[in-house]
């Protein structure tokens, strides 16, 4: 799991807006663009050609 004071500080590279911990833990969504970040060894993956779109 992601430190809690890392999660408050991260925002969306593409929007610059934050982003939320999904349910299951494993990335973390940007609600402004509709983009899953995965997390991959508790290391967020922050990047925008990487990012899942979310239906």
């Amino acid at each position: 799991m992601l430190n809690k004071e890392l999660l408050a500080i991260l925002a969306c590279p593409k929007c610059k807006q934050p982003v939320k911990l999904n349910q299951e833990e494993t990335g973390l969504i940007c609600e402004n663009c509709r983009l899953l970040y995965e997390i991959r060894d508790n290391i967020p993956f922050m990047l925008v050609d990487e990012a899942k779109k979310l239906d």
